[in-house]
């Protein structure tokens, strides 16, 4: 929907503008990131998308080296901090459809002994297949909830946006290998 595509451009565009020029680890960047989403931006994606990026960061604190183990572990924390503050599950039509099978996959990935080469791919399947699933399901949080049946049809928005961030994600780490 546009509130939340021009809340998730302006949180964006704001770290960009703040800090492209600047050196900073992965958990410093997902912990400016999760402050200016939380603590700038409008709407309820500023507040929900700030609050998995600084438990996220916060899960990888001082990792010399994040191996897949911690990444998962990260994805875990992220998951439990949005699950703190909402009440929706899997099968709500939220981006707990995309996050919740993109952390598990990961999770079995790094309890298997997989790398990031070989569980990247699957965490970034499992997203694809969360924001789809979302497509047939009937909204019960958000705006999107006062369409009842009418939003039956429609990827949800959080679902899309965090499938485009793992995604990007992925492939950001996978650049780094």
């Amino acid at each position: 929907d546009g509130d939340h595509g021009m809340n998730m451009n302006k949180g964006f565009t704001v770290f960009k503008d703040r800090y492209a020029d600047q050196n900073y680890s992965f958990t410093e960047g997902l912990e400016e990131l999760g402050e200016i989403l939380l603590n700038e931006i409008g709407g309820s994606m500023g507040p929900i998308y700030g609050t998995i990026f600084m438990e996220m960061s916060e899960a990888g604190k001082d990792q010399v080296e994040i191996t897949l183990t911690d990444f998962s572990n990260m994805l875990q924390a992220g998951l439990a901090g949005l699950m703190d503050i909402v009440d929706a599950k899997v099968g709500d039509k939220t981006l707990v459809d995309t996050l919740s099978p993109a952390a598990e996959t990961i999770k079995q990935a790094a309890d298997q002994g997989e790398t990031y080469e070989t569980a990247l791919p699957k965490m970034k399947e499992a997203a694809i297949k969360g924001r789809d699933s979302t497509k047939d399901m009937i909204a019960k949080f958000g705006r999107s909830a006062r369409l009842g049946e009418r939003s039956r049809g429609v990827l949800d928005a959080g679902a899309t946006s965090c499938c485009i961030l793992l995604c990007a994600m992925a492939d950001g780490i996978m650049e780094l290998l």
